[in-house]
């Protein structure tokens, strides 16, 4: 049968017009000018302060990097990701100059001797605060550089390559000795992968329980295990004044620390057989104590592969785990160990115990304490002083105990949710010791905490505060506390007496800025800074903090963003946008308290939905979405979708019952959990005319040993699994919804699998689906190309599909 011409033609165009809509080939592209500005804009200096408020070291950073910058070559073994050029993680973000001011003079200095091209990262301070080292990356190595804040100079110390494959770069000894990992072969020495293998990979288990996450780029061959042994071995080296001394033999060194009095090394070191189901972090390791020239003093245990760990949010391996320093005492190491086999499910009085040996460690442990909960930590004070942590995460509980050590006693000090923000008292305030090391800091002759709450979470919002906790009668008594109408934090406390602070404060027309403050003597502050605002694209945009109700009287909050002019009795209701990220609550009261602040001056990450505010859209960001557990014998989960359509409907119906947002109109999105939040709320409700989805896990099953907060497995609860999942109801997605994902995700859960497979079950099911692959691209997205374009398919999904919907 011979076809026409004409029809031949029309079968042609209709044939390449599909196939255009099923795999849309286009090169990059821009977003409104306005938009680009605001994601380009210059970040303002990362900023750190000595202790005697002399320096303030000005850390400068790009705004992003190149996609060319990403394509770099990389390894993915053992669940990390490296440059297997130069012994580094690969696509990190680094400081790009250094700057020194002077706070009493005010004079900005220039550090002659910095690197050509910094590439900078791992920057510390030495004790006396005298110098600073940080690394500097190129394309074939890593070395270790000082700057001397007297000179302004900096210089490169190392005679060997840097190794940072495991992080733990490098440590002070003392203000002149510096202890680093070096590389100890050139990188061009790597093992060569055999065309041929010995043999196919075989992985087994005989009877034993090894739940696992699902983590990323393991080690999958014994090619992968000889790359991982190559690029992880190191070599400890102490460097003084640019002297060089090896520091015991090559291993595989996870991480070491130096004891107070400086004697003694705390060494986790990495050895075989390598899993092939955790991570590097997870191999099996030796703790040990060495002495300065690397000598074994004492081994204290030997750690199997943590793949056996029980599933459960507050499950732990029945070995010994976090291992540290005393900080009070010269040389002392502290560990945890469960007493109930790892299983908090089994019922006793106390679930762990934590035990310390001192130098020079040939006794027996001496058990300190005992927790009744999951022992989180110790932060050491004095002898008669500890401030002990201990959670439990299936029930979001903390408590927070005092310690002493003299007299072994225990004392509960205050217990709280850890969703319950308003009662969160604070950190304790630190000072250093005679050793060095950060130690509880006590006031009124020891008779109570200074506590430095950041947040200050409140019914008016976030208002952080400085207080007194006295430890007699348990009470915390605020001293400071942020005015309203701006938001003002404490980074520093020079001295507890005279309460010589420095804080960084702003409002929503005042870009953040450091001052110097004296809490007794109001209206003395001193700035420190004078940053300028890098988003004049946004002068004139309003934000509000909005109160609504949902359906069951559940409390709720959004941040609201208007235009710049925007008056609603001339231009009337807007398309809205609304993006969120849900949480997790264990009871009602928790979920409506008031998170964030109005008075923030606005920045904006690549992330932000913000940007399309300057596309005269009414913005609700930061919308909660609590998912609250009904009663006590109730999960979160147990009614997850129908509170997402309770928590959107009530965003939404608060912006048109307000006037400025158009419920005909409305757009949601969210990136990981607030994508599969996004999947989930256009596959069960139609509320929305579009939504955004970016690099989301939208099949549970996917994640069987548990998500998020969700402490139970597929097996346990299969329906839960089935019907949480958007997977499961693709033939209902028929909103148009927009899929983005980075093509190296990197975070357990979010495999780009997920998003491939919603796709092509959307598309499958006739539904209206976009799915943008960013090559390069992790968890979270970094290069520039990639983030403009984006913006660009956000803005125009948006503009085809809600503002200007038919």
């Amino acid at each position: 049968m011979k076809m026409n011409s004409k029809l031949f033609t029309a079968v042609l165009g209709l044939f390449l017009t599909s196939s255009l809509l099923a795999q849309d080939a286009i090169s990059y592209q821009m977003p409104p000018k306005a938009i680009a500005d605001l994601l380009l804009a210059k970040p303002t200096p990362s900023v750190s302060i000595d202790s005697k408020a002399n320096w303030i070291l000005l850390s400068e950073r790009n705004s992003y990097p190149t996609v060319e910058e990403l394509g770099q070559p990389e390894i993915r073994i053992a669940g990390l990701r490296l440059n297997p050029n130069n012994y580094s993680p690969s696509r990190q973000t680094y400081v790009n100059n250094f700057v020194l001011k002077n706070i009493q003079t005010k004079q900005v200095a220039t550090i002659s001797g910095l690197p050509t091209t910094i590439l900078a990262s791992n920057i510390s301070w030495n004790t006396s605060e005298t110098k600073i080292a940080f690394t500097n990356t190129n394309a074939t190595n890593i070395n270790l550089y000082v700057i001397d804040i007297a000179t302004k100079k900096a210089v490169k110390i190392n005679k060997q390559a840097v190794n940072t494959v495991l992080g733990s770069a490098f440590i002070w000894l003392d203000d002149q000795t510096i202890l680093y990992k070096s590389a100890i072969q050139p990188a061009n020495m790597v093992p060569k992968k055999s065309i041929t293998p010995k043999g196919p990979t075989i992985q087994q288990n005989l009877g034993k329980a090894a739940p696992s996450a699902t983590y990323q780029d393991l080690i999958k061959s014994p090619y992968d295990e000889q790359l991982f042994e190559f690029y992880a071995s190191t070599q400890l080296i102490q460097n003084k004044n640019g002297i060089e001394t090896l520091v015991g033999k090559p291993c595989l060194l996870a991480s070491f620390s130096t004891s107070p009095d400086k004697k003694y090394l705390l060494q986790r070191i990495i050895k075989k057989p390598f899993s092939y189901l955790v991570t590097a972090y997870g191999f099996p390791a030796t703790i040990a104590i060495t002495d300065l020239k690397g000598s074994i003093v004492k081994i204290v245990a030997e750690l199997p592969s943590s793949e056996g760990t029980p599933s459960g949010n507050d499950n732990t391996q029945n070995v010994p785990r976090l291992f540290d320093w005393r900080d009070d005492e010269a040389a002392t190491i502290t560990w945890a160990m469960p007493l109930d086999s790892g299983l908090i499910k089994n019922k006793m009085e106390f679930h762990d115990a934590v035990f310390s040996l001192s130098a020079p460690f040939t006794g027996n442990p001496t058990q300190l304490f005992k927790t009744q909960m999951r022992y989180a930590g110790t932060s050491w004070g004095n002898a008669t002083l500890a401030l002990v942590q201990e959670v439990l995460r299936s029930k979001q509980l903390s408590r927070i105990s005092r310690f002493n050590s003299t007299t072994n006693i225990v004392e509960k000090l205050y217990e709280r949710n850890q969703t319950d923000a308003y009662n969160d008292p604070g950190t304790p305030v630190t000072s250093k010791n005679q050793y060095g090391r950060p130690v509880v800091l006590t006031t009124n002759n020891g008779s109570k905490l200074l506590m430095n709450n950041f947040i200050g979470s409140s019914a008016k919002g976030d208002l952080p505060f400085l207080a007194k906790f006295d430890l007699s009668s348990k009470q915390n008594e605020i001293i400071w506390r942020c005015a309203e109408g701006v938001y003002e934090y404490v980074t520093e406390v020079l001295d507890a007496n005279k309460l010589l602070v420095i804080t960084r404060k702003e409002s929503q027309k005042d870009v953040p800025n450091y001052y110097l403050k004296n809490i007794l003597q109001p209206n003395t502050d001193i700035a420190l800074t004078n940053f300028g605002n890098p988003y004049p694209a946004l002068d004139g945009v309003s934000k509000q903090k909005v109160a609504y109700k949902r359906a069951d009287g559940v409390d709720l909050t959004g941040d609201l963003y208007l235009p710049s002019g925007y008056n609603k009795e001339k231009d009337g209701p807007l398309p809205i946008l609304m993006w969120a990220y849900p949480r997790e609550f264990n009871n009602a009261a928790d979920a409506a308290q008031v998170r964030g602040s109005q008075s923030r001056f606005t920045t904006i990450s690549w992330a932000s939905p913000i940007f399309y505010v300057t596309q005269g859209y009414a913005v609700l960001d930061n919308a909660e979405f609590p998912i609250v557990a009904a009663s006590a014998d109730k999960k979160p989960n147990d009614n997850f979708v129908a509170q997402l359509e309770m928590n959107a409907a009530a965003g939404i119906n608060k912006l048109t019952a307000m006037g400025v947002g158009d419920k005909n109109r409305v757009a949601v999105g969210g990136h990981s959990y607030g994508a599969f939040m996004t999947a989930n709320l256009l596959a069960h409700t139609n509320l929305f005319k579009a939504g955004i989805a970016r690099s989301g896990a939208y099949n549970r099953t996917l994640t069987p040993f548990g998500f998020q907060n969700e402490d139970r497995t597929y097996w346990q609860a299969p329906n839960l699994y089935f019907e949480m999942s958007p997977f499961s109801y693709a033939d209902k997605i028929k909103t148009p919804i927009l899929l983005i994902h980075g093509d190296t995700d990197d975070n357990p859960g979010t495999f780009p699998i997920n998003s491939e497979r919603l796709y092509n079950a959307i598309k499958g099911n006739g539904g209206t689906v976009r799915f943008v692959f960013l090559p390069y691209e992790a968890h979270s997205y970094r290069g520039k190309e990639n983030l403009l374009h984006m913006l660009w398919e956000q803005n125009q999904w948006l503009e085809k599909y809600v503002k200007n919907a038919k």
